[in-house]
C-alpha cells in the first residue's frame, strides 16, 4: 500500500475547527482546583519499558458510545499486559459535544477525555496537560495533525487518528446502476444518483439528517477538499469576501451546498428525512438498500462491519476538480486530552496509555482512519484514494487563532459544529420555502456581519 501524502498540501479539518470559548459557553465557572506539574516528557516515553510499575486508576469520557464494553475492553486488557497496575474505566457520553463542555466547567471529568472543540486555544493550559513542545512531537507525529490543540508551541491533545473526508458507497449499487467510473464533479454525482434510482431500489444518497451530527459532514467539505487552498479557512472563509456564492467552476463552499441542494430538490434522497436511522443506516448500506452517504472515513469500517457486505463498501473523495486535480480534505478526529488536575502518577500513566493507543494498539487502522506516525501506510479500505491530494488544516496566524471560531460563532452558522447550513439546506428545500440563491444570499449577509463585528473587513 502506498506511504501517506499528509505532508504535501495544509487545510482544515473535521474536528480542527472550534466555535466557541468555553468561558462563551460558561468557562468562568471552572471549579478551581490546584494544576499538578508533571516533568515528563511524553515524546521519551518508551512503551513497554518504562513506568511498567506505575499504579493509577483512570477514568477516560468518551464519544465513542458503542465501544465501552467491547473494543476498549479488549485494549485495556492489552495495555495491561504492559502495565498490570493501570486500571481503566471508560465513561460513554451520548450527547458528548455539549456535555463534556458543561464537564469541563465543573472539573468532573476524570483523567483523559477526547477534547472538545469549545476549547479555545489560549485556555488549553487551564484544563489539559501539555504534552510537549510541538517539535520534539513532530518527529514522531504528522506535524499538520498536531495543529489542532496546540499553542504557544505546546501541545495539549494527541490525534486518536487522523480522518479524510469523503463519500462511503455500495460498490455493487454503483455497478447495478451503470457507473463505470467515480464521479469527479457536483454534475457527475447528481448524474450518478439519477441511474442509482432509475436503475436500482436504494435510496441514492441518504442523509441522515434525524441524527443531526451527521449534517456537519457536508461542512467538512467546503474548504480545501472543495479548493485545494490549505490556507482557505484563513483567508477565503475568515477573511473572504461572500465565500459562499457561487464560483462558476464547481469549487469551492457554494459547489458542496448546492450538491447537497439538488440532490434534495430532484429526489435523489430518502422520502421523509426526519424518519432516518443513523445505526440502521450503516446495514442499509451494507445490503445495497442505500446507494452512498456523505461521511468521514471513519465510517467505513462501520458499514464494512454492519452486514454481510463488507467487499462492496468503497470510500471516494467528494466529487469537486479543482484545476483537473482531486483533493481531500484530511484532519485529526477527537484528540486525546489529559486532565492537569490529576495526581501526578494518573498523568504519567494517562500519558502512557494514550502513546500506546496511538502508536500500539492499531486503533486509527481498524476504525477506517489514517494513524498520525509518520511513515504508517493507508489503510485498505482508503486504497481508492491514491492519487487523491490530502489537504490539511494550516494554522491561523499568531494573534488570529481564534479568529474564525469567534466568527462562525457570531454567524450562527455553526461551521463543521451544528450543521446549520446543511440541516437548513434539508429542512428549506423539503418544504419549498427558500430558494438556494436566498439561502446564501442569508449566510453571507450573517458571515459578512460577523466578520465586521470582529473588525474583519472582507477582501
Amino acid at each position: 500500500m502506498k506511504s501517506k501524502v499528509i505532508k504535501k498540501v495544509a487545510a482544515v479539518s473535521l474536528s480542527a475547527l472550534m466555535i466557541c470559548s468555553l468561558s462563551a459557553c460558561g468557562g468562568s465557572g471552572k471549579k478551581e482546583v490546584e494544576k499538578t506539574e508533571v516533568d515528563v516528557n511524553y515524546a521519551d516515553i518508551k512503551v513497554g519499558e518504562d513506568y511498567t510499575d506505575i499504579e493509577a486508576d483512570l477514568k477516560f469520557l468518551t464519544h465513542k458510545t458503542d465501544m465501552v464494553d467491547t473494543k476498549f475492553q479488549e485494549y485495556i486488557e492489552e495495555f495491561q499486559k504492559l502495565y498490570p497496575n493501570v486500571n481503566i474505566e471508560y465513561e460513554g457520553i451520548t450527547d458528548y459535544a455539549n456535555d463534556i463542555t458543561t464537564r469541563l466547567t465543573t472539573g468532573d471529568w476524570g483523567d483523559i477525555c477526547m477534547v472538545p472543540v469549545t476549547v479555545d486555544k489560549d485556555e488549553l493550559s487551564n484544563y489539559f496537560t501539555s504534552f510537549g513542545n510541538q517539535g520534539d512531537l513532530a518527529k514522531v507525529y504528522e506535524n499538520d495533525m498536531l495543529n489542532s490543540y496546540a499553542y504557544d508551541k505546546e501541545v495539549y491533545g494527541i490525534p486518536s487518528m487522523a480522518n479524510v473526508q469523503g463519500i462511503v458507497y455500495n460498490k455493487a449499487v454503483f455497478a447495478k446502476a451503470g457507473i463505470t467510473e467515480l464521479p469527479k464533479t457536483p454534475d457527475e454525482f447528481i448524474e450518478a444518483l439519477k441511474q442509482i434510482k432509475e436503475k436500482t431500489d436504494a435510496i441514492p444518497l441518504y442523509t441522515n439528517f434525524s441524527a443531526g451530527w451527521t449534517m456537519t459532514a457536508w461542512d467538512a467539505y467546503i474548504d480545501g477538499g472543495a479548493t485545494g487552498d490549505a490556507n482557505f479557512v484563513n483567508t477565503g472563509l475568515t477573511k473572504g469576501a461572500n465565500p459562499f456564492s457561487d464560483r462558476k467552476d464547481g469549487t469551492g463552499p457554494y459547489a458542496v451546498y448546492s450538491t447537497l441542494y439538488n440532490a434534495v430538490k430532484e429526489g435523489l434522497t430518502e422520502e421523509d428525512p426526519t424518519t432516518t436511522d443513523w445505526e440502521g443506516s450503516k446495514g442499509m448500506l451494507n445490503r445495497g438498500e442505500i446507494g452512498c452517504m456523505a461521511l468521514g472515513s471513519w465510517a467505513v469500517t462501520q458499514v464494512q462491519a454492519a452486514g454481510d457486505n463488507a467487499d462492496d463498501i468503497g470510500y471516494m473523495t467528494f466529487p469537486i476538480t479543482v484545476d483537473g486535480k482531486q483533493y481531500a480534505a484530511a484532519g485529526p478526529d477527537y484528540c486525546y486530552g489529559i486532565n492537569c488536575n490529576s495526581s501526578e502518577d494518573e498523568q504519567v500513566a494517562a500519558m502512557c496509555y494514550i502513546k500506546w493507543l496511538a502508536e500500539k494498539s492499531g486503533f486509527a487502522q481498524s476504525e477506517g482512519g489514517l494513524s498520525i506516525v509518520i511513515g504508517d501506510e493507508y489503510p485498505e479500505a482508503l486504497a481508492a484514494l491514491d492519487g487523491v491530494e490530502l489537504v490539511v488544516n494550516q494554522p491561523a496566524e499568531p494573534g488570529e487563532e481564534n479568529l474564525f471560531q469567534d466568527i462562525n460563532n457570531d454567524s450562527e452558522l455553526g461551521i463543521n459544529v451544528s450543521g446549520a447550513i446543511p440541516t437548513q439546506i434539508v429542512e428549506e428545500t423539503t418544504s419549498g420555502t427558500m430558494t438556494l440563491e436566498d439561502m446564501v444570499n442569508e449566510w453571507n449577509e450573517k458571515w459578512t456581519a460577523a466578520q465586521e463585528a470582529n473588525g474583519v473587513t472582507a477582501e
